[in-house]
C-alpha cells in the first residue's frame, strides 16, 4: 500500500477528525488532526482480507477456539522481541485503557498508591482516580531534551501506601526506549518498595533504526511473580476500534486473580480484534510494520526539521512511537500563547501537555502517522505561525 494516500476520514465517527472541530475549535475546513493516537493509514492488507472473509461468511457470531489467534502472539513476541510467552497467560481485555482498568482492579484496592513516571499517557491517571486509588506521580528528569529516570527522589517520594508501579514502555509521550540498564533500575525499585509492576508495552513494535526493544520479561526474572505485560495489535496496526488488547500474565497466582476479576466483570473478547490480530501477527503483517517504520522516519525528521527551525522550541529525539513531543519552554511564551498559534494560527489540533501530568506544562504532542503531505504542510504553518521568532 501507498502511506501517501489521502484518506478523508470526515464522516466516519473518527474522533480524530470528526471532532477537532468541537473540542478544540480547530476548522474541520482546513484544519489537521495531529492529536488522537490512531494513524491516517489503512491497515495491511491481510487484516483487511480478515474482515472481508467474515462478512463474506456473514455471521458474525462468538469468537471459540483461541488456539491459532494465541499462536499468532506467541509467533510474533517470539520473532519480533525474542520473547517466550506461555499461552495459557494470554488475556484478551477491551484494549489496554480497559487492561490497565482491569489490573488496577485486580491487584490494589482503594486508596492504595498507584506510581506513574509523569509526564505519561493520560488515561492511566484517569482509570486510577476513578478506581478511587492515589496517582503517584513521579516525574521523570529531563536532562538536555532527553527524559530519564531519577530513582533516588522516586525512592524519597514513597509514603508506603503505594502497591503498584505502571510502566511506559517504550514512553508515551516522550518516545523514549528504555535501556536495559533502565528497565532494570524500575525492577530493583519495585522489589524495594513491594510494588505490583504493570508494564504497557502497546508502542514496542513502533521503534526506530538504532534503538531496540526490551520486552520487561526479558530483564529480570526475579521480577516475574510481580509482573503484568500489556501489548497489542491495535496501536501497530491502526485497528484501534476493535478495542482488543492483551494482559499476559507470567505468574500463575497473579494470573489466577486476574481471571477472577475478568470472571465477575463478565468480560469477554470482541471476535473482530480476534480475527484481525491473527492476521496481523503474521510475516505479511511485519513486512508492512517495516515499511511503517521507514515511512514514520522520514515523517518525524520533516517535523524535527521545522521545529527546529523556530527559536526556543524543540523537539524530543524520537526513539519509538508516532508522537512528536515537543517543548515551548524557551520560547518565554506562557501556555495559552503557544498554544493559540499551533490551533489557531497553524490550525493544527495537537495534545495539550498538562494532560500528561507533570513536566508536561510546556510541551505539546503531535501525531506524526499521517501522509506525508499532510506533515509538510503542517511544518509549513508552524514556521510561518512563529515567524516572528525567526
Amino acid at each position: 500500500m501507498s502511506f501517501d494516500e489521502i484518506i478523508d476520514r470526515f464522516g466516519t465517527h473518527s474522533v480524530k477528525w470528526d471532532m477537532m472541530e468541537k473540542i478544540y475549535g480547530v476548522p474541520a475546513e482546513d484544519g489537521i488532526a495531529m492529536w488522537v493516537a490512531d494513524m491516517d493509514f489503512r491497515p495491511p492488507q491481510c487484516v483487511s482480507d480478515a474482515i472481508g472473509k467474515m462478512q463474506s461468511q456473514g455471521v458474525y457470531g462468538y469468537y471459540g477456539d483461541e488456539t491459532a489467534y494465541r499462536e499468532a502472539i506467541c509467533w510474533w513476541m517470539k520473532e519480533r522481541h525474542g520473547w517466550d510467552v506461555e499461552a495459557d497467560a494470554i488475556f484478551t481485555t477491551h484494549g489496554l485503557v480497559n487492561g490497565t482498568a482491569l489490573c488496577v482492579d485486580a491487584y490494589t484496592k482503594p486508596g492504595d498508591g498507584v506510581v506513574l513516571t509523569t509526564p505519561v499517557y493520560h488515561a492511566f491517571a484517569r482509570v486510577i482516580k476513578a478506581a478511587g486509588r492515589d496517582v503517584v506521580e513521579c516525574p521523570l528528569a529531563l536532562n538536555d531534551g532527553r527524559y530519564e529516570m531519577d530513582f533516588a527522589a522516586w525512592d524519597a517520594q514513597m509514603k508506603g501506601h503505594e502497591t503498584m508501579f505502571i510502566l511506559c514502555s517504550p514512553h508515551n509521550p516522550g518516545g523514549r526506549v528504555w535501556t536495559r540498564e533502565e528497565l532494570q533500575g524500575v525492577a530493583d525499585f519495585c522489589k524495594r518498595h513491594d510494588l505490583i509492576l504493570v508494564s504497557d508495552e502497546i508502542h514496542h513494535d513502533l521503534v526506530y533504526p538504532g534503538h531496540t526493544h526490551i520486552p520487561m520479561t526479558n530483564v529480570d526474572a526475579s521480577i516475574l511473580d510481580r509482573l503484568v505485560m500489556m501489548t497489542a495489535t491495535t496501536k501497530t496496526f491502526n485497528i484501534a476500534g476493535s478495542h482488543s488488547g492483551n494482559v499476559i500474565v507470567p505468574d500463575e497466582a497473579l494470573r489466577a486473580k486476574f481471571a477472577g476479576r475478568m470472571a465477575a466483570l463478565g468480560i469477554s473478547a470482541n471476535s473482530f480484534g480476534l480475527y484481525m490480530a491473527e492476521a496481523a501477527y503474521t510475516p505479511a503483517g511485519a513486512e508492512w510494520v517495516d515499511g511503517l517504520i521507514t515511512y514514520l522516519d522520514g515523517n518525524r525528521k520533516i517535523l524535527d526539521a521545522a521545529i527546529a527551525d523556530i527559536p526556543g522550541v524543540g523537539s524530543m529525539a524520537l526513539e519509538a512511537t508516532y508522537l512528536s513531543w515537543v517543548n515551548f519552554a524557551d520560547t518565554g511564551m506562557p501556555r495559552e500563547d503557544f498554544t493559540r498559534r499551533v490551533e489557531q494560527d497553524a490550525r493544527i489540533c495537537v495534545n495539550h501537555g498538562t494532560t500528561f501530568g507533570k513536566g508536561g506544562d510546556t510541551f505539546l504532542r503531535f501525531n506524526i502517522a499521517t501522509p506525508r503531505a499532510r506533515v509538510e504542510e503542517a511544518a509549513a504553518r508552524l514556521r510561518a505561525a512563529f515567524s516572528d521568532l525567526q
